[in-house]
């Protein structure tokens, strides 16, 4: 089986196509005829230095997300900012004044000598308010992608520290959309939206002083007219559109969230003949993210005309009043041109913020979206004074532990058990007894109901997370593998572990006739999830991962369920030697695993009813004897076929 390049050499070797051919799999990769143009590409791209950031599980900001605490640490960058904005406002607002100017001081007396002058602050006021646009425009882009890396680091570290609950409880691509739809909706608020906003509001400001100046019946018109109706109608427009857009990206995360799990599920979809049902589902759930946005686009056409509407009709009234009183000598032709200039510019900042209030409601759907997410508490919480869990031997005491996941129906009751250092004991019973929840609780990937697990006399909420999941070893159920290479994935708790060093625990637990086969070793990729490998195979490089990292207490979560007898085999034999001189928890599903524990302890119900060793609890006649003698028969029953 060929899994393709190195990972250090992604474009050497054999092509995507022949690895994909070899592995079963659809061509996903990178054409060998490319991989030249590729190396070219990749050379010419700047170097980028480590990130430095500083990961806490307990230390972080805790207040609720708001645009203005996100942006206040950036205050000064934000002014200088509005100073550019304010530059080219200015210099955008004085042609109209100039060409007042012009009308009255040069073209109507026929004065070349203003005319030249003013023609002269026209070119000038163009080119200052090109140089400062351009210089906003980099300027609030470099300061918009390094607000949106902060964002993005700091919902992903929040996710980090999640507890499992979070992730069972919501859809991956809700969460999902946090990071991709929303966030792009804030960038693009960030980097133009709010920028625009201060164009345009100055704008206005601008051109109300002016219009004022030049002439005030005229500014009284427009304001005690024109305004009131704009304002009425954008009242109505900001109700409107906000319902319409929290439903749009409440859509697009029910699009995303489909789209995340068919997906996933694209086997058992394709296993079970429901490709058909599926697109129906989908287009069901894209019909409804139409909706949200023709309504949402609805409300936008029927403001954008209206207020254009409402612009003609006051240009008409400005123009027959302003008309009468130039007629009547009390008005320059001048100033009612610059007048119905400046008119003309007063309704385009309205029009652009009309088109900025969609990017705005936007933006607050998103940021009531990132700021539920930011207020998501981690069900398992570090104690501000918790310690570090030092060496451990590794005795484990279950004290009248009682678990629920949903805060009603307990899958744990009053569990009393001690496991010693260096014991291996291995849990039974049928299925959902509550073997993988003792699993759970002992990771503290759960906190107890009631209760407490303690590590050689220290209780687990009193110590840090990172100390006590630096010494247990997990291999769970449902083994996962990165995108990567064989030894990235191995390597994946200690990934300064010398390749050696990796090949040296893969052939520990069995892999050195697969790594034989391919022809890059432990160098070798392994495709998303895995799908490359057999579920032995991905089960194998779990336990590898485990095994590599030496933990002082190894947690097997039903991890030889998906071998085969001969892969079985090899990590019975491997198990003798690693598990030596550590305390180990199987869940086993196979009766042949559990044999091999020192003790056995059985689980019904979430209840303790049987604990001792194999010979024990067969001669007790009980529970464990009757699983026993079934498995036997079952054994016995695959010998003869």
């Amino acid at each position: 089986m060929s899994f393709g390049p190195p990972a250090g050499s992604p474009f050497s070797g054999p092509s995507a196509a022949q690895t994909s051919a070899a592995s079963g799999l659809p061509f996903a990769g990178m054409p060998s005829e490319l991989s030249e143009l590729a190396q070219q590409i990749l050379a010419a791209e700047p170097d980028h230095p480590v990130a430095a950031v500083a990961f806490s599980q307990t230390d972080y900001d805790r207040r609720p997300f708001t645009l203005r605490r996100f942006l206040r640490p950036h205050r000064w960058g934000l002014v200088g900012s509005v100073g550019l904005v304010v530059l080219e406002t200015l210099a955008m607002q004085a042609g109209p004044l100039l060409t007042q100017i012009g009308l009255d001081r040069a073209i109507v007396p026929r004065d070349p000598s203003v005319l030249i002058v003013v023609a002269l602050a026209y070119l000038g006021a163009v080119v200052i308010n090109a140089a400062a646009s351009s210089a906003r425009v980099a300027y609030t882009g470099r300061l918009g992608e390094r607000l949106m890396e902060e964002l993005r680091v700091r919902v992903f570290s929040h996710l980090q520290r999640q507890s499992l609950d979070l992730f069972t409880s919501k859809k991956s691509g809700v969460l999902l959309t946090r990071m991709t739809s929303d966030i792009d909706a804030l960038s693009a608020l960030f980097q133009d939206g709010l920028v625009n906003l201060a164009v345009q509001v100055l704008t206005l400001v601008v051109i109300t002083v002016v219009l004022t100046a030049l002439n005030p019946m005229l500014a009284a018109i427009t304001l005690m007219i024109i305004v009131p109706a704009m304002v009425a109608l954008t009242l109505w427009f900001r109700s409107a559109s906000e319902r319409g857009y929290r439903q749009v990206r409440e859509r697009i995360a029910e699009v995303l969230a489909d789209l995340s799990e068919s997906l996933a599920g694209m086997r058992v979809i394709s296993a079970t003949n429901r490709r058909q049902h599926n697109v129906i589902q989908h287009a069901n759930v894209v019909g409804e993210h139409r909706d949200a946005n023709v309504y949402a686009s609805t409300v936008g056409a029927i403001y954008g005309p209206t207020s254009e509407t409402i612009g003609v009709i006051g240009q008409a009234v400005l123009l027959l009043v302003g008309g009468r009183m130039v007629l009547n000598g009390t008005l320059t032709v001048g100033e009612l041109f610059a007048f119905l200039l400046y008119l003309t510019a007063f309704f385009a900042p309205i029009q652009q913020l009309v088109q900025l209030y969609n990017s705005y409601q936007q933006g607050q759907a998103a940021v009531a979206k990132v700021r539920d997410l930011l207020a998501t508490s981690p069900a398992v919480v570090e104690a501000p004074d918790a310690i570090d869990l030092p060496p451990i031997d590794g005795r484990i005491v279950f004290d009248q532990v009682s678990f629920s996941y949903d805060g009603k129906t307990e899958v744990l009751h009053g569990l009393d058990l001690t496991i010693e250092p260096g014991e291996t004991l291995a849990i039974v019973g049928p299925t959902g007894a509550g073997k993988s929840t003792v699993a759970k609780l002992l990771s503290r990937f759960y906190e107890p109901s009631r209760g407490g697990v303690s590590i050689d006399g220290h209780n687990l909420r009193d110590v840090t997370i990172h100390s006590l999941r630096s010494q247990l070893g997990v291999v769970p159920q449902e083994p996962f593998l990165f995108n990567g290479s064989i030894r990235s994935n191995v390597a994946f708790a200690k990934p300064d572990t010398s390749s050696e060093d990796v090949q040296a625990a893969c052939e520990e637990i069995g892999l050195a006739s697969l790594l034989d086969r391919l022809p890059d070793g432990v160098d070798s990729l392994v495709h998303e999830r895995g799908a490359s490998l057999s579920s032995g195979e991905r089960q194998l490089l779990a336990l590898a991962r485990a095994f590599l990292a030496k933990p002082r207490v190894l947690i097997l979560d039903e991890a030889t369920s998906n071998l085969d007898l001969a892969s079985e085999t090899l990590i019975e034999r491997a198990l003798d030697t690693v598990l030596e001189g550590r305390t180990a928890v199987i869940i086993a599903h196979r009766l042949a695993t559990a044999m091999r524990a020192d003790r056995i302890a059985v689980i019904d119900d979430g209840r303790l009813i049987e604990l001792g060793t194999h010979d024990e609890l067969v001669v007790a006649g009980r529970h464990y004897a009757d699983l026993f003698s079934k498995w036997e028969a079952a054994a016995g029953t695959r010998t003869q076929c």
